[in-house]
C-alpha cells in the first residue's frame, strides 16, 4: 500500500485530552441516548465544559448543568425525554439556578424543537449536533441573560478541528472520521441530523490517533454514519482503506475498528485492508434491513438480496474468521408475511454473529411514512419476536463453535456482574470473561474459550499469561 497517497496536512491540530478540572465549584450531568457518534459528542462537551470549570457527576441533584443528548432515529427515544425532562422540573423549582439543556439529534428537526420548547418550559437550552462547539457561548448566553436561549444549525459549515475532549474509556477511544450521509434511506432521520457527508482530513485523524497512543490507547474504533464511504466528497483519494494502512503502522495501538458500514460501499481495497492490516479487527456490522427486494427498494437501500449475499461471499473467502453482525428492520409499510420470511431466510443463510433488530418506527421528514398499508402494532411485535428467536439460536451456535479455539483478548476490567473475573473482547468483538489478576487490564491476553453463552464467552488464560503487551 502507498501510503504516499494520503495528503499531508502541515501542523494539524489534534484534540486535546482533559481531565475534570481540580477542584471545580460547577459540575454537570449528561444523559447520552443514541449511538457512537453521540457518546463521542458528549465526552466533547464534558470537555468543553471542564475548560469552563465544570466537572462530570452522576447525580443530577447535585448538578448545576443537566444536558440530555438525543437520539432521533427511533420514536422510543424522543418519548423516553419528554417524560425524563419533564422530571426534572422539580429539581428546576429546588434550584433555580439550575440549568437544564436539550441537544443533540431531536433538536435538528423543526417539529420537536418548536415542542420541546412549548412543552418543557423549565428547559434554559436547546442546541443541536452541529454547533455542539459552540456549547460555552450559547451557556454563557443564559447565565448572563438569565433567558432561554435555542440555536440549530440546519447547515452544516466547515469542520471544527481541536475540540477538547474528555473521554471516559483509558483503553479505547471513538474517533468520528466523516459526519453525515449523503444516502436517503426511505426509514432514515440520519441526513436532517447530522447533515450531508463530509470528511475529515486525513491529516488531523493520523494527529490524533497518534495522540491516543501516546496517551496510552490501545483500540481505535473509526466513526461515521456510513463510515466506509469516508473520502468520497475529498477528491483526493483518500479512502478508509487508505487510513486504516496509515493508521496501522501507528505504534502503541493495538486494534483498528470502524462502524457503521453501508453494503454499497464495501471495496475490494477495503477488503484486502480488513485481511492484510494486522491491526484492523476481523468484525464486521453491515447493516442489511430486509431480506426482500421489494422492501429493499421502498427502503432506498440501493441494493439486491443477491448483491448482499455475494458481498457476504466475498468477505467471507477473504476473511473466514469474519463475525458480520448487522441491523435488521421488521413491519416496514407494506411488508407481507412471505416478505417477512424472506428477511427471516437471509439471516439464516448469512448466519449473522449478531443482530440489532428493530420495529419500523416512521420519522417525520422521512419518504416512508407516505407509503401505504402500515402494519399493525401487534404484528410487528410478533414479527419482532421471531426474528429474535432465530437469531439468538444462530448467535448462540456460532459462540458454541469458538468453543475450545484460543482467542485474542484485550482485558479490559474487571466483569460488572462478577468482579472476581476479568472482561475483554476479542478480535471479533466478543465478551469473554475470565479469571486472572489485575496486572492483565490493559494487556492482549491468550484465552481458551472454555464455555459459549448467548451473550457472552468463558474461557481461561493460557500459558504464558501474557503474549504479547498491549
Amino acid at each position: 500500500m502507498a501510503l504516499d497517497l494520503l495528503p499531508i496536512i502541515n501542523n494539524p491540530m489534534p484534540r486535546p485530552s482533559i481531565k475534570p478540572p481540580e477542584n471545580a465549584t460547577k459540575k454537570v450531568h449528561i444523559v447520552t441516548l443514541g449511538c457512537q457518534m453521540n457518546v463521542l459528542d458528549t465526552e466533547t462537551m464534558f470537555g468543553l465544559l471542564a475548560r469552563e470549570g465544570y466537572a462530570p457527576t452522576d447525580d443530577p441533584a447535585e448538578a448545576d448543568l443537566i444536558l440530555y443528548n438525543t437520539c432521533s432515529v427511533r420514536e422510543n427515544p424522543e418519548r423516553k425525554v419528554y417524560g425524563q425532562v419533564g422530571l426534572l422540573k422539580r429539581l428546576k423549582e429546588e434550584n433555580p439556578n439550575l440549568i437544564i439543556g436539550i441537544c443533540g439529534c431531536m433538536p435538528q428537526s423543526k417539529v420537536e424543537r418548536q415542542k420541546i420548547w412549548d412543552q418543557l418550559p423549565h428547559v434554559d437550552l436547546v442546541f443541536g449536533t452541529m454547533n455542539i462547539h459552540r456549547l460555552p457561548e450559547l451557556l454563557h448566553q443564559v447565565q448572563e441573560t438569565g433567558q432561554r436561549v435555542m440555536e440549530v444549525w440546519d447547515e452544516h459549515g466547515d469542520i471544527v478541528e481541536g475540540l477538547p475532549v474528555m473521554r471516559e474509556d483509558k483503553l479505547k477511544a471513538y474517533v468520528t472520521i466523516i459526519y453525515g450521509c449523503d444516502y436517503r434511506c426511505s426509514f432514515c432521520i440520519v441526513p436532517q441530523t447530522r447533515g450531508r457527508q463530509r470528511s475529515r482530513r486525513a491529516g488531523y485523524i493520523i494527529a490524533e490517533v497518534e495522540q491516543l497512543a501516546a496517551e496510552g490507547y490501545k483500540e481505535i474504533t473509526l466513526l461515521g454514519q456510513t463510515v466506509d464511504a469516508y473520502g468520497k466528497d475529498l477528491g483526493d483519494g483518500t479512502s478508509l482503506a487508505s487510513l486504516l494502512w496509515r493508521l496501522n503502522e501507528i505504534p502503541g495501538i493495538e486494534r483498528l475498528r470502524f462502524t457503521t458500514s453501508h453494503p454499497r460501499d464495501i471495496t475490494d481495497e477495503l477488503i484486502v485492508a480488513m485481511r492484510d492490516a494486522d491491526k484492523v479487527c476481523e468484525w464486521l456490522h453491515l447493516p442489511v434491513q430486509s431480506g426482500n427486494n421489494r422492501i429493499l427498494k421502498l427502503m432506498g437501500r440501493r441494493y439486491t438480496r443477491e448483491q448482499y449475499l455475494a458481498l457476504v461471499e466475498k468477505l467471507r473467502s477473504h476473511i473466514p474468521d469474519l463475525t458480520l453482525t448487522t441491523d435488521i428492520i421488521v413491519g416496514f409499510p407494506g411488508e407481507t408475511d412471505e416478505e417477512f420470511e424472506d428477511t427471516v431466510s437471509l439471516v439464516e443463510e448469512v448466519q449473522f454473529d449478531g443482530a440489532f433488530t428493530f420495529i419500523y418506527s416512521p420519522r417525520p421528514g422521512t419518504g416512508a411514512p407516505n407509503l401505504p398499508d402500515p402494519i399493525p402494532e401487534e404484528v410487528k411485535r410478533e414479527r419482532l419476536q421471531r426474528l429474535i428467536e432465530v437469531q439468538n439460536a444462530i448467535t448462540a451456535k456460532r459462540n458454541k463453535a469458538l468453543v475450545g479455539t484460543l482467542q485474542e483478548v484485550l482485558v479490559e476490567g474487571k466483569s460488572e456482574k462478577d468482579p472476581s473475573r476479568l472482561t475483554g473482547r476479542t478480535r471479533g468483538n466478543k465478551i469473554v470473561v475470565f479469571h486472572g489478576g489485575d496486572e492483565l487490564i490493559g494487556q492482549v491476553v491468550p484465552v481458551r474459550i472454555t464455555e459459549a453463552r448467548t451473550w457472552t464467552l468463558v474461557g481461561d488464560v493460557e500459558v504464558p499469561a501474557v503474549s504479547r503487551t498491549a
